[in-house]
């Protein structure tokens, strides 16, 4: 009996009303009994009916027999349904009928015939069981919940994500910055899982996890978006440089082959770039929901390419907008040199490669840097600029 006083419940599937009427009179009092007289009638209950906590089929079955039942149960993505324990009763006692039903993913075999101690312990001892495991997942969740870190993924979670990037959000708009999101998708997932299993394709996300990793900044914030998905918040950081890290790691991955048995397997990515001043969002839930619908986007239209504002992201365009930053060591040269009006036409873009010092020594000193009028005077020189060398090398 559960806490709240209720007994378990039992699909009995049998095309026999005898056979079932046996059943129901050996379990009385310790289950509470729903009856279906085939398997497709019995696949209609399961569906509808989510008190149900354990199958009890026979094998040979008019309309959907207990095997197509069971294999049924076993493929369906939903998961009340597929996780619940299925035991076979049948008076086939012939070896090969139990290791096929075992072989499907039954949880016992029962022959017909079997007294009410087999059957009640064999019940009860899979009912325990699958309301621990339930209770278990159920502790694993809240846990996942309060921890920074998925212990699957080793990434954060998405709820750490959206703390961090509403953080993030706030700083950025104090300090007068950008803030980037990216969702990055990894294409044909689906099939990847058909050819080698979820076992595999859920190591070659652990792997692209850590290589995106590996390319991120410290105060950037990673975690696995959906499941095929990821998600990164980097603050700091505008679309141009937004835009040429995540052809970078389209680039990285696409070059990127991992070995499984004999075969090679490659990936590539869509993503998705959202910036808060380039595309005027100001939540964490906006820019992850721009960028994944851009990933989308990208995905659909053939998928390994990236899409920004302003649709597909050209590499040579984004080149081109990083030649025109300056380079501080050479205006610093032309200072020294007296060439101070060749210097005035690129201060929008020192602005903007100073900014991140800028706001560093503001955040550090309250000195009273006008750093709203020198964001202003940048926007207004014209081009789009990134926050300079330095946070593109750290990225």
């Amino acid at each position: 009996m559960s806490d709240d006083g209720k007994l378990p419940r039992i699909l009995v599937v049998d095309d026999s009303r005898m056979v079932r009427a046996s059943i129901v009179k050996h379990i009385r009092g310790r289950f509470e009994v729903r009856e279906e007289p085939d398997g497709e009638a019995g696949w209609e209950a399961l569906l509808v009916d989510p008190g149900i906590e354990l199958v009890l089929t026979d094998i040979g079955m008019p309309r959907l027999d207990g095997y197509g039942l069971l294999e049924r149960i076993r493929a369906s993505k939903v998961s009340r349904v597929r996780e619940l324990p299925v035991v076979i009763i049948s008076g086939d006692e012939d070896e090969s009928a139990r290791e096929r039903a075992l072989a499907l993913g039954a949880n016992g075999f029962i022959p017909k015939g079997s007294g009410s101690v087999e059957l009640l312990a064999t019940l009860s001892s899979l009912v325990r069981l699958a309301k621990t495991q339930s209770e278990l997942e159920r502790s694993r969740a809240a846990l996942a919940q309060q921890s920074a870190v998925d212990p699957d993924s080793g990434l954060v979670t998405p709820a750490y994500l959206e703390h961090r990037g509403t953080q993030a959000v706030a700083e950025a708009r104090r300090r007068q910055s950008d803030i980037g999101a990216m969702v990055i998708g990894v294409d044909q997932y689906d099939e990847l899982v058909g050819r080698y299993g979820d076992h595999v394709a859920q190591l070659v996300l652990r792997k692209l996890g850590k290589l995106i990793t590996g390319r991120i900044r410290a105060e950037d914030t990673l975690s696995q978006h959906a499941t095929a998905q990821f998600a990164l918040l980097s603050p700091g950081i505008d679309r141009v440089s937004s835009c040429a890290f995540a052809l970078r790691v389209r680039s990285s991955v696409e070059k990127l082959v991992m070995a499984y048995r004999d075969e090679r397997i490659r990936v590539t990515l869509s993503i998705g770039v959202a910036n808060a001043v380039a595309d005027g969002r100001q939540a964490v839930s906006e820019l992850l929901a721009l960028a994944a619908e851009r990933a989308a986007h990208a995905s659909a239209a053939g998928g390994n390419r990236v899409l920004g504002a302003a649709g597909e992201v050209d590499a040579a365009e984004i080149e081109r907008e990083l030649a025109r930053q300056p380079g501080l060591d050479a205006v610093l040269r032309q200072v020294r040199a007296g060439a101070r009006d060749e210097v005035a036409r690129q201060l929008p873009g020192v602005i903007a490669a100073l900014m991140p010092l800028l706001e560093l020594i503001e955040s550090q000193y309250q000195v009273g840097l006008p750093l709203a009028r020198l964001q202003a005077i940048q926007d207004k020189g014209g081009d789009d600029h990134d926050d300079g060398e330095a946070t593109r090398t750290s990225v």
